[in-house]
């Protein structure tokens, strides 16, 4: 009978350990990490990233110039509101002095008979006492509201501003002269309320005529006398 040597047949199964090493020097040999590389990155990714970042910046430039395209037209129509803003005040503004000006031409125009009527009564010396400071006020206040009388003899005649009532010819005009101011006109600023009523003088029909003819004579009669050398000689 035959006794097995222990660990005779372990020997078969041991791992390739050097002698002399004890079990523990194999770990860092299993545990030691490999020391190659992955693969590297393909170069097509990093092509299709430049290209999407290519992109993204073309599209914010695009969003750019739609913005600013937004900006220039908000801009525009401010700009044109503001300039009818400021007509719209130009028209209101001269709208008001036309409406004052016609309120107070309807008002000073229902007060001319009146006027006419203080005119006449100074004119026959009538304007005395408490009628004279009444009429004095009364002229005081349209002055202020801006009635202004004009219409005076001897002014030439102007269909704009003149009403002719009267006509005749006079030998020393020498054109259509108010002669006479039959009812003084009124204005405020350069609205008429109402033209001068006057009598108008023309000059006469043959004066012009025989003034020409004279003055055509006279050069005659001096070349006659120079022609014929004076009545001294001979």
């Amino acid at each position: 009978m035959t006794e097995e040597t222990p660990g005779f047949g372990d020997d078969t199964e041991k791992s390739d350990v050097p002698s002399g090493a004890t079990p523990d020097d194999a770990a860092p040999q299993a545990a030691e990490p490999s020391t190659e590389e992955g693969p590297a990155a393909p170069a097509g990714d990093a092509a299709s990233n430049a290209s999407a970042q290519s992109a993204q910046d073309v599209g914010l430039i695009a969003q750019l110039d739609q913005v600013r395209t937004a900006l220039g037209e908000r801009t525009a129509d401010l700009q044109r509101l503001q300039a009818e803003y400021q007509n719209y005040r130009r028209r209101v503004e001269r709208d008001k002095v036309t409406v004052k000006e016609i309120a107070a031409a309807n008002l000073l125009g229902e007060l001319l008979p009146s006027l006419d009527d203080i005119g006449r009564a100074r004119e026959h010396g009538e304007l005395v006492g408490g009628f004279k400071s009444v009429a004095e006020a009364l002229e005081t206040v349209v002055a202020k509201m801006g009635l202004q009388q004009f219409g005076k003899e001897g002014e030439p005649f102007d269909p704009t501003i003149h009403e002719a009532l009267m006509h005749s010819y006079a030998p020393d005009v020498t054109e259509t002269t108010c002669v006479a101011i039959l009812q003084p006109g009124y204005r405020i600023g350069e609205r008429t309320i109402r033209p001068a009523r006057v009598a108008v003088a023309e000059p006469q029909p043959g004066a012009q005529t025989v003034k020409g003819e004279e003055s055509a004579e006279a050069p005659a009669d001096g070349a006659q006398d120079k022609e014929t050398g004076g009545p001294d000689e001979g």
